[in-house]
């Protein structure tokens, strides 16, 4: 049970890379697999993980190896997660940027199929904010968490201040 097959820096280096791969594809995939998930979508996702864990702990059925790929993973995330913080373009690389899919109450047909979305969905995602046309629609951005932000013709400019950090040494 605590007798592992392989090396701990063999299950690091394998759980690093298939890591890196799974982010790369998912990001490849787009917003709209994250925010807008369809049953075949979870099917995919789940598939894949059960796929990948041969080939991140190898021939390793140990409950140590396990529990060293799952503390790479979770590592490797904390790590991306504040590398994206401090290097803003890593953030944009990683996660994306949000996307605008109707402006002046025209959709952007070029965006909504770069983002895999149909009419459907998006008419949907109207219908959700309680638009019922796409006339009535100044502005809807698919964010980068794959939500599709609404904002109505008729809605008002709420001016927000901009926070003020408190003084950091650096």
């Amino acid at each position: 049970m605590f007798d592992m097959a392989v090396p701990a820096w063999d299950i690091v280096l394998r759980t690093t890379v298939v890591y890196l791969i799974i982010l790369i594809g998912l990001r490849v995939a787009g917003k709209r697999e994250i925010g807008q998930m369809a049953i075949f979508d979870l099917v995919v996702l789940l598939l894949l993980a059960n796929a990948v864990q041969n080939a991140m702990v190898g021939p390793d059925t140990s409950l140590l190896g396990g529990v060293l790929a799952a503390l790479v993973l979770l590592a490797l995330n904390g790590i991306v997660a504040q590398l994206r913080l401090r290097w803003p373009r890593l953030g944009r690389i990683v996660e994306g940027s949000p996307t605008v899919l109707v402006l002046h109450g025209e959709a952007v047909t070029p965006h909504l199929r770069r983002e895999g979305i149909d009419q459907e969905t998006l008419e949907a995602a109207l219908r959700e904010h309680g638009i019922a046309n796409i006339r009535d629609v100044e502005m809807a951005v698919l964010e980068i968490d794959g939500s599709i932000s609404i904002v109505p013709v008729n809605s008002t400019h709420h001016a927000v201040k901009r926070i003020a950090r408190p003084f950091q040494n650096h």
